[in-house]
């Protein structure tokens, strides 16, 4: 048997009642304070998707980061607080001992057939092989699970950094090792690009997301053709200002279809 992939068991939940889940922080996917914030927002989606009461399939999660997670066990809450004909809505909250350290709320959906049309087209860019690897960090260590190949805006972690006239990053990225692309981890990729204080200032600021919103266009099929090839990511921010900024971000499969698009409020200091 096969061990599981480092993604999985970060990401794994044991049903202990329903609505009730238990779960456990992976060191392997440690942040600078807590776990990487995608690897949450992941193990919120793997909650909803292993709830037998859910409909359809995630179509969008917004996830509020109340507070840090500490290292050990945690209980994740599922609450299908309405069920459509065709839409269900759910609220979540990830807890620890009695403080409540994450919410969510999700929106799980029976996709049918309708007119199709993207509005958003990906950059031209060089393709994965073509562009530099990028070599991750020792910390913070969740990056050493992302194979990352930066077109632009790799910010304080290029080797030449310093302050840039905007905050756009371009980036082909993947699991490592490769895994098979699915919606838990096209929700951790949401959230691989780094603080866009960091790509506009070029260096290091104290920054955390608030809130990171997941919206999922890919079906089934369209997941299960990307594989575990890379995805190309964009991002960038908006307005900085007292505080906080807000970050969007795009991802788009090889052959430049979009995946799934996203937003995040960051605080950050100065």
């Amino acid at each position: 048997m096969e061990p599981r992939h480092p993604f999985d068991a970060a990401t794994a939940l044991d049903r202990v009642a329903e609505g009730e889940f238990r779960g456990h922080t992976a060191p392997e996917y440690s942040n600078m304070v807590g776990p990487f914030g995608g690897i949450t927002a992941a193990t919120l989606v793997r909650a909803v998707l292993d709830d037998p009461r859910r409909l359809g399939e995630p179509v969008s999660i917004t996830v509020n980061f109340a507070g840090p997670i500490a290292d050990g066990p945690f209980t994740v809450r599922t609450h299908p607080a309405r069920t459509n004909r065709s839409t269900q809505h759910w609220m979540l909250e990830l807890v620890q001992g009695d403080a409540v350290t994450t919410t969510a709320t999700a929106v799980t959906a029976v996709r049918r057939p309708t007119w199709t049309d993207s509005e958003i087209a990906p950059p031209r860019v060089p393709s994965f092989d073509e562009a530099a690897p990028f070599l991750p960090p020792e910390f913070p260590v969740w990056m050493g699970n992302y194979e990352q190949h930066f077109v632009d805006g790799a910010g304080p972690l290029a080797a030449e950094a310093g302050p840039r006239p905007d905050s756009v990053t371009t980036v082909w990225v993947r699991d490592t090792p490769p895994r098979p692309l699915d919606r838990t981890a096209l929700t951790a990729l949401c959230d691989v690009f780094i603080p866009r204080a960091m790509v506009r200032t070029g260096r290091l600021v104290p920054a955390g997301t608030v809130s990171l919103t997941v919206y999922f266009h890919a079906d089934a099929e369209l997941l299960a053709a990307v594989a575990d090839r890379p995805v190309l990511g964009t991002a960038r921010a908006q307005h900085f200002g007292a505080g906080f900024f807000d970050q969007t971000a795009t991802v788009w499969s090889p052959d430049g279809v979009v995946l799934a698009t996203s937003h995040q409020l960051v605080y950050f200091k100065d």
